[in-house]
């Protein structure tokens, strides 16, 4: 091998091992959420229970982020990246093991500590590895590697239950191993953050937005706000609607819903990566509203091969959303400062992820699954339409 394509595979290895850590990280929040049908009957809680097991999850990410969002900035991004990954593996051990409602809590309370470490710093060690002869190429894989991961982790379950006599133990220490490789890895990428003083400060509850990007944050904000609402909305509510709307009850089909919002959402990425950042999020953000539209629709008339289609475009929306809100603000800020950014993105992410789904997962108690996924879905499209105009006012 020349030795020049030797030093670009080297400077390569370390940003793929990266970048696939995302990917492990999103797909093992996908996982539990095929097995959460099985896990009910066999254990037999509530729908609401069922919810706050979904919520506690969300929760700890979200406090994690504001707690320990920025703790690689100044610790270092290996030992960070270290003990996330170890606690990711505590949590797939305890997962894969749990038999009753308070070990579910718990588990998915760690497995949100593990995530809210590993989300901010594996996107910030990312874009510090890029390598020098692929420029926005970290941009692409921060928005595509997780979309993928989140789709491939459910439809591995799904997968999983329908093929696998004790599926559950099995993902689950399947995760615990990959894990442990990575916490090991780790070691073997260069150290790009060196440790600095502020670190008992940085520990202060906050959402902090690094000064040169914050105009833009609060721009691309309600973007944030409606790509993740609309994953929050297939991952809480797409079970049910396959399964009581469409008669979709194995978990394969289950999975592969969420599956095809992501995978169509990294599709998206990648075809728009020599798009500019105002036109993607412009996409982004009409493409959420109208599939979002139409899936309710598709909904409405039993319609499932519109549902799919309806479900394709929205998936788009939700990947150049993202994707297109995180190429307007990275480059604004220098390289000590992208994980307190990355975690201020998956703050506003994780919000919207979470929030609107627990409060469907109370509602359709009240308004039924029809009519919770309606209303769902109409705060979805508005959030889109606005995220849409303030585009267009900006490049006005």
């Amino acid at each position: 091998m020349p030795s020049f394509l030797r030093v670009q595979a080297a400077g390569l290895a370390p940003f793929v091992m990266v970048a696939s850590g995302s990917a492990l990280v999103m797909a093992s929040a996908g996982m539990p959420t095929p097995f959460y049908p099985a896990l009910q009957a066999q254990i037999g809680f509530s729908p609401a229970l069922l919810t706050g097991i979904f919520a506690i999850y969300a929760v700890t990410v979200l406090a994690t982020l504001l707690i320990a969002g920025s703790l690689s900035d100044h610790l270092g991004r290996r030992p960070v990246l270290t003990a996330g990954f170890l606690i990711l593996a505590l949590f797939a051990i305890l997962f894969g093991q749990a038999g009753s409602v308070s070990a579910l809590l718990g588990t998915r309370a760690l497995q949100g500590v593990a995530c809210g470490i590993l989300l901010s710093t594996l996107s910030a060690t990312t874009v510090d590895l890029e390598p020098a002869q692929a420029p926005g190429l970290a941009a692409i894989c921060n928005s595509i590697l997780p979309l993928l991961g989140l789709g491939a982790g459910a439809l591995i379950s799904g997968i999983a239950l329908d093929v696998l006599p004790d599926a559950h133990r099995t993902v689950f220490d399947g995760l615990a191993a990959i894990c442990l490789i990575f916490a090991a890895l780790v070691w073997t990428l260069p150290e790009t953050s060196p440790r600095h003083e502020g670190l008992w400060r940085a520990l202060l509850p906050r959402v902090g937005i690094p000064a040169p990007a914050r105009s833009s944050f609060w721009r691309i904000a309600p973007a944030l706000f409606a790509s993740w609402a609309t994953g929050g909305l297939y991952l809480s509510l797409g079970g049910q609607i396959v399964a009581q709307v469409f008669g979709l009850h194995h978990a394969v089909e289950q999975g592969a819903i969420v599956a095809l919002l992501a995978g169509a959402g990294a599709v998206a990425c990648f075809l728009a990566r020599r798009l500019s950042a105002p036109a993607t999020l412009r996409y982004g953000t009409l493409a959420l509203a109208i599939g979002t539209a139409l899936t309710l629709g598709a909904i409405g008339l039993h319609d499932l091969r519109l549902y799919l289609i309806a479900l394709a475009i929205a998936g788009t929306g939700f990947g150049a959303s993202f994707y297109g809100a995180v190429r307007s603000v990275v480059p604004l800020v220098e390289a000590d400062a992208r994980s307190e950014l990355f975690a201020a993105i998956f703050t506003i992410s994780y919000l919207a992820f979470s929030v609107p789904a627990v409060l469907a997962g109370v509602l359709v108690q009240t308004f039924h699954l029809v009519g919770t996924a309606t209303g769902y879905g109409c705060v979805v499209i508005v959030a889109a339409l606005a995220a849409a105009v303030l585009q267009g006012r900006a490049a006005a």
